[in-house]
Parts: C-alpha cells; structure tokens; sequence
C-alpha cells in the first residue's frame, strides 16, 4: 500500500513522507535493539515550514520505539512546545539539547542520541573513542565531547553541548552517550551505526590487549574513501532504504 494511501488529511505529502521516514527509523532502532525504554530520541525537521518556523517530529513520551508510528509522532517547536494536537506528551528532559541543535544549526536536520551499552561504555573511558578498527577510522575528525553535567533538562546545557560540538557531527556525552548529528536522516543513521560498531569492536579489542595504532594518514583516508559520506552513493540512504525494506517486511505498522 503506498504512503498516499493511508496519509491523514491534517498533514501534507512532505510532512508524511518525513513521519512515515522517522516512524521507519524508530523501529529500525527497536530491531536493532538501540532502544531504552520509553527513552532517547530521534528528532527529524519536518519540510517546508510555516511563515519560517521549523518544527520537528519527535517521539511520543510513555511508547517503546515498537509502537511509535507515522501517526503519532509528535510534533514540537525548538523549545518544545507541542504544535497541533497529540495524544502523547513528549519528554522536555530530551529535547533540551535536540532543540538546542535543531534552532542554531540550520543543516541539523536530524538528532539522534542513545544509550546502548557499547556507546555508552566508550563514554565512561577517560580516553573516550579510539580510532584503532575500520569502524572508528572513518569517524576521524569528527568526534567532539561534551563534560557530564548530570540529566540534560536544563536550556542552559543545551547551549553548552551545542558549543562543545563546535560543528563536529558526533558528539559524544561523556558518562551519558552518543548525539549525531545529520543533513538527513538516513546520514545521520549512518553515522550512528559507525559509532555504534566502533564502539563494540574497540570494547571487544581492548580486551584483548593493546590496541595498534592507525597512522594519521590512513585515518584521513579512510574518512574521504567512506561510502557513508559519499552523496554519490546516497551518503548513507542506501543503506537506510535497506533497512527499511527489513522492517516493511516484518513490522510494517509503523505506516500507520
């Protein structure tokens, strides 16, 4: 069934396309097991906007990433003031820092933030990410770290962890987690799962022993040869697109 099909009335082509999009995203992140709960957040621009005013789809507060869909997705302005109706409540605590981004950076279209246990490790370490396996090689230069300041739900914050990102697409919370930050996001779902298989492998690594050092570089080139970056090769859609025929094929309720 196509998208035009089911679409409400209330919300235009774009808006839907970009619901249906997130909804999408969500259940990816349950099936990878990515979720926490009924916490964490993707956050998506929605397209166009009215009179200049950008707002943002987010998830429903009180609902697993199993049960988020195109429908009830909520949608906020940057300090999270839910416009239009919605069944749900979001969570402020989240949205502090995604509205932060979302209202200074014209290009963050998308913010992602987890909890999973390997990223959430690599961000207890004193060194934080280590840039020693294929995964973390392409993340060079682009990894920034924000201080633990305790739960994020003060607009002051925020402010700091936009700064402490001084433009980096991955920032990562220290004692806290991972944030993304992406054009798109099917960019930003890429970037996510580099920081999520670096951090596995450097966990399972540094069990092992010493970790061997890639050269500068190396480094350097494996960030201009990586395909996620690439938007000759969708800079990571292609591989989102993929996953989403995966969850069409075994949780399709999310179009709803």
């Amino acid at each position: 069934m196509s998208d035009a099909h089911v679409r409400p009335a209330r919300f235009s082509a774009e808006e839907w396309a970009a619901r249906v999009q997130l909804a999408a995203c969500y259940r990816i992140f349950a099936h990878l097991g990515w979720s926490e709960l009924i916490y964490n957040h993707i956050s998506l621009r929605v397209p166009g906007g009215d009179s200049g005013e950008s707002h943002f789809l987010v998830n429903p507060f009180g609902l697993h990433y199993s049960e988020v869909t195109a429908s009830n997705l909520v949608k906020v302005d940057t300090a999270g003031r839910i416009v239009g109706h919605s069944d749900w409540p979001i969570n402020p605590a989240g949205f502090t820092f995604h509205g932060a981004i979302h209202a200074t950076l014209p290009d963050a279209h998308c913010v992602m933030h987890v909890h999973t246990t390997p990223t959430l490790a690599v961000c207890c370490t004193q060194d934080g990410l280590s840039y020693t396996n294929f995964y973390a090689a392409q993340l060079w230069g682009k990894v920034a770290y924000h201080d633990f300041e305790g739960i994020t739900v003060h607009l002051d914050e925020g402010r700091r962890i936009l700064a402490s990102a001084n433009g980096k697409p991955v920032l990562l919370l220290r004692n806290h987690g991972p944030v993304v930050i992406g054009h798109s996001l099917a960019q930003a779902f890429s970037l996510m799962w580099l920081v999520q298989r670096a951090c596995e492998v450097q966990i399972a690594s540094q069990a092992l022993g010493p970790l061997r050092v890639i050269p500068v570089p190396v480094l350097e080139g494996c960030v201009r040869d990586s395909l996620n970056f690439d938007p000759r090769f969708g800079a990571g859609q292609d591989a989102f697109a993929a996953m989403q025929r995966l969850i069409d094929r075994i949780d399709p309720g999310y179009r709803a």
